[in-house]
């Protein structure tokens, strides 16, 4: 499949301006095999 620009762009989800090179929290949820949370158990810790 050839590159489309039009139909391959994807934009950025990063808050403008924000340095993300500092330290700080981020929260990252993986979804596998259907949307099934097969890598573990969810907990609020």
């Amino acid at each position: 499949m050839k590159y489309d620009a039009a139909k391959h762009h994807r934009r950025s989800i990063r808050l403008k301006g924000y340095d993300y090179s500092q330290a700080g929290a981020y929260f990252v949820t993986i979804c596998i095999n259907g949307g099934l949370y097969t890598l573990g158990e969810i907990r609020n810790i």
